[in-house]
């Protein structure tokens, strides 16, 4: 989760851990990593690359040996997903 923390949404300059994007995160005794993620719209312009930047970037961790990211839309999201720290950073309280 950390790792993900480096990673920001371009539009929202906020990590994508405290934007609440990141829906679950799986860690195999194996090395295996899956991620569920969604985006803030998707019509959101970074569709194509997020996920792989978010597959590269754990890939770095030691121990990781396999990145699976998928990008679903269910529960949509929404700004109450967002941290308090991300919310009062984006001016939403």
């Amino acid at each position: 989760m950390e790792a993900l923390k480096t990673v920001r949404d371009p539009e929202i300059p906020i990590n994508l851990v405290d934007l609440g994007l990141i829906y679950s995160f799986l860690v195999r005794q194996d090395g295996l990593v899956h991620i569920e993620m969604t985006l803030t719209s998707p019509a959101c312009p970074v569709a194509g690359s997020l996920p792989g930047q978010v597959r590269h970037i754990v890939s770095l961790v030691p121990g990781v040996s396999i990145v699976l990211v998928d990008l679903v839309w269910e529960p949509p999201w929404t700004q109450k997903r967002m941290t308090m720290e991300a919310k009062l950073e984006f001016g939403l309280l």
